[in-house]
């Protein structure tokens, strides 16, 4: 779907969309003790107690309620002094079954740009930042200028290889970046016909960014947390190249915020040219979208999901941020894997699993911008090292695996 305004493709919006609106509005309008009849199995989940704090929270920021709408970013409760972004899914009967209901007030984007156009305008000023301190390669007054232009370009490959590449960008686009760089050390044949000229700031500068963008890349590539598995994972996806997009130390993962989560993984799919997709904003789209995912470990599910539809890529509704998901307890650890295709769940709650089982698909469900497999182990609250049987080496983002 479109918005007329601006052109942007928005998430789906359905009529069960509709109906779970119709649902939430009647709950949240009702007396408290028509809670049970209205919402059963979210009052057996949650608690009567713990419902009543969410409720009152959310009263705080919204003031007297008014209706619930459906929005592009998900439901949206609506009241008389604000807004809050809502989850919710009702059955047959209307019902509520599910409800989440975000912690803060709800202020919709005003302005919302296509996530292509958004990297296709990323991706032209960092070509024409390039191609200015290229051509000051080119025209450098001395060799003390080419040195300072050579290494802000070598700077610029590395934070667009070591932080960017491959997991972000196809490799076309890293190849351009490549030729580039070469193109600047080409400049070096005006050398010798050249004036030493006097180090400067600028040349100072060039190489703390050098030497501090290597050490930078060492240090987060090689970062663990000390708390390893109790026994190597198996590695549950099959039979393709695929490639690290998040995860590993403190450098390179935007799990940090989530303890339970620092030391997980995005996992995509790539081509033999390091693209991710095939077409449109579509998650088929994606090579990693339907790829058979497989028990790690062996244990017992200790949650399972399955129904929440896949987002369209480049946009998010506001719903259970691991979506469709298997979670396992091996007993020493919990190993979650999330974001599954819609309906390829294969497992449910309290089902003994072996290493090597069918659980699912990889989707785009939950909180992703695109399809991915996240899979992370925690114990006590606190992610652990990942390791899989097999692979050697450190675990981080930009890393290339085949299986």
């Amino acid at each position: 779907m479109r918005s007329r305004e601006s052109g942007v493709a928005e998430p789906r919006r359905t009529p069960e969309h509709a109906e779970a609106a119709r649902a939430l509005d009647r709950f949240l309008r009702a007396d408290p003790a028509q809670w049970p009849g209205l919402a059963p199995r979210v009052v057996d989940a949650v608690g009567d107690r713990r419902l009543h704090e969410i409720v009152a929270a959310t009263r705080e920021h919204v003031g007297d309620f008014t209706g619930v709408s459906d929005g592009p970013d998900g439901l949206v409760v609506e009241g008389t002094a604000g807004r809050a972004l809502a989850f919710a899914q009702a059955d047959a009967d209307g019902n509520l079954t599910h409800l989440r209901i975000a912690p803060g007030p709800y202020r919709p984007a005003r302005l919302r740009v296509p996530p292509g156009v958004r990297a296709a305008v990323g991706w032209a000023l960092w070509c024409a930042l390039l191609a200015v301190r290229i051509a000051a390669c080119w025209s450098a007054p001395s060799v003390a200028g080419w040195c300072e232009s050579v290494l802000i370009v070598g700077a610029a490959y590395l934070l667009l290889e070591g932080l960017l590449a491959p997991a972000r960008l196809p490799r076309w686009m890293r190849r351009t970046v490549e030729a580039g760089a070469l193109v600047a050390l080409a400049s070096a044949w005006r050398l010798p016909q050249l004036p030493g000229g006097q180090p400067d700031l600028k040349l100072a500068a060039g190489l703390a960014l050098v030497i501090g963008g290597v050490a930078y890349l060492m240090w987060a590539r090689s970062h663990r947390w000390g708390a390893p598995l109790s026994a190597p994972l198996h590695f549950p996806l099959r039979d393709g190249t695929w490639l690290i997009a998040q995860g590993g130390g403190r450098g390179l993962n935007h799990h940090l915020a989530q303890p339970e989560q620092r030391g997980a993984l995005d996992i995509v799919a790539a081509g033999s040219r390091g693209a991710r997709l095939r077409g449109g904003p579509r998650p088929d789209a994606y090579r990693i979208h339907g790829a058979k995912l497989y028990a790690p470990c062996d244990g017992h599910v200790v949650s399972a999901a399955d129904g929440y539809a896949d987002q369209i890529p480049g946009t998010i509704r506001y719903e259970p941020p691991y979506g469709n998901h298997v979670f396992i307890d091996t007993g020493s650890e919990v190993v979650k894997l999330a974001h599954l295709r819609p309906g390829s769940v294969t497992v449910s709650t309290g089902d003994r699993v072996h290493t090597g089982q069918l659980l699912g698909e990889v989707g785009n469900s939950g909180n992703t911008t695109e399809p991915h497999l996240h899979i992370h182990a925690e114990r006590d609250g606190l992610g652990l090292d990942l390791r899989f049987t097999g692979i050697t080496g450190t675990l981080h983002r930009g890393r290339t695996l085949r299986t």
